[in-house]
């Protein structure tokens, strides 16, 4: 009988998702077009190319559609099969709701796991290379200046960290340069308003430096001398190689994410966005989990409008838990609090909401 009441629910529920999940995915694939229509029209884009872009775009369209349209359509398959009381019917057999939704939270553990690899494995490659081809049709030329710049050399150790590259000028802003020696101890740190390559030398040129030498302990030894203008042979990192790179945590897989951040915590530089940013790719994967036990929870509770209400809901949960994360993300990003904790405060605050509303349903 269970047996039986698992095939009747899942049977329910996957005629709603995949329908409601195409309805999603078009409406974002809608506004992804639209949002570039004026240019494409202007530039006589082709619509075979136009098409190409939107199908680079799919995967990404089904990462974002996948949470709302799992969180709709176990809303409105509950409602439906309550109103018809076949609700009713499960529960006069002495069947608890958390066992008759039970096949559904299974479902939407399996799916937590695959949205993970399907990032992994296909939205990042896919969504680059919409990005290449949406800026070659649109003809935006990519920037090669990049703002918060960290480059390592000579084998990881000369740490450059500049907040700005100028490519046009060979210029770097506001820079700090931390040589270490071949144990990785800090010997030495340079600090500049700016530095200019110089093709003749070709090697970075400091002006207004300080130079700093340091212990091993990370302390200063000696005065600081300084110098109008200061040039060094282990300063020739090529001014290629600050040029803008794909430094996002977002645009990167999490080897690539974890080898990023290990740069950033060598060249002793606090990574609480990268870490932060690290994290939620961890907890947004669980968000097809969460949105299964709260809507199990919540959607038996519809009789009328059923189908209104499941979308409202859907929305509105939708909105507060991605408000949560994204203030999560902040507070962690400027240190009021551990980056894992801003990044898993929404999913473990939402899965505390299911759980007790699931305790709590009717049954």
């Amino acid at each position: 009988m269970l047996r039986t009441l698992s095939r009747f629910i899942l049977f329910h529920f996957l005629q709603i998702f995949l329908v409601s999940l195409l309805f999603f995915v078009l409406i974002i694939e809608l506004g992804d077009l639209f949002s570039n229509l004026n240019r494409y029209l202007t530039l006589e884009v082709p619509f075979s190319r136009i098409m190409e872009v939107q199908l680079l775009f799919l995967p990404k369209s089904l990462q974002l559609s996948l949470p709302i349209a799992l969180l709709f359509s176990v809303s409105f398959s509950l409602g439906i099969i309550y109103s018809n009381n076949e609700l009713i019917a499960v529960f006069a057999a002495g069947i608890p709701h958390i066992r008759f939704v039970l096949p559904l939270i299974i479902l939407g553990g399996l799916l937590s796991v695959g949205s993970f690899y399907f990032e992994e494995g296909v939205v990042i490659q896919t969504l680059e290379q919409k990005n290449e081809l949406s800026a070659v049709l649109l003809r935006r030329s990519a920037s090669l200046n990049s703002a918060n710049v960290t480059r390592l050399s000579d084998a990881g150790r000369v740490v450059y960290q500049a907040a700005y590259y100028n490519h046009s000028e060979k210029s770097l802003s506001e820079v700090s340069v931390l040589v270490r020696d071949d144990r990785g101890n800090p010997v030495q740190r340079i600090i500049s308003s700016l530095a200019r390559w110089d093709d003749s030398q070709g090697a970075w040129v400091f002006e207004n430096a300080w130079i700093y030498n340091v212990n091993i302990h990370g302390e200063l030894e000696g005065d600081s001398i300084f110098h109008t203008q200061y040039s060094s042979e282990l300063l020739t990192k090529p001014p290629e190689d600050f040029q803008r790179l794909r430094d996002s945590i977002e645009d990167m897989t999490i080897s690539e994410a974890r080898e990023w951040i290990s740069v950033l915590e060598s060249s002793g530089l606090p990574p609480r966005k990268e870490l932060t940013q690290y994290y939620e790719r961890y907890a947004f994967a669980l968000t097809p989990l969460i949105v299964m036990v709260i809507s199990s929870a919540i959607g038996g509770n519809f009789k009328k409008n059923i189908l209104l209400l499941s979308l409202l809901v859907s929305l509105g949960v939708s909105v507060v838990y991605y408000v949560i994360q994204m203030v999560g993300g902040l507070l962690a990003e400027t240190g009021l609090i551990p980056p894992w904790v801003g990044a898993w405060i929404g999913v473990f605050l939402f899965l505390l909401i299911g759980i007790t509303l699931l305790a709590r349903a009717k049954t």
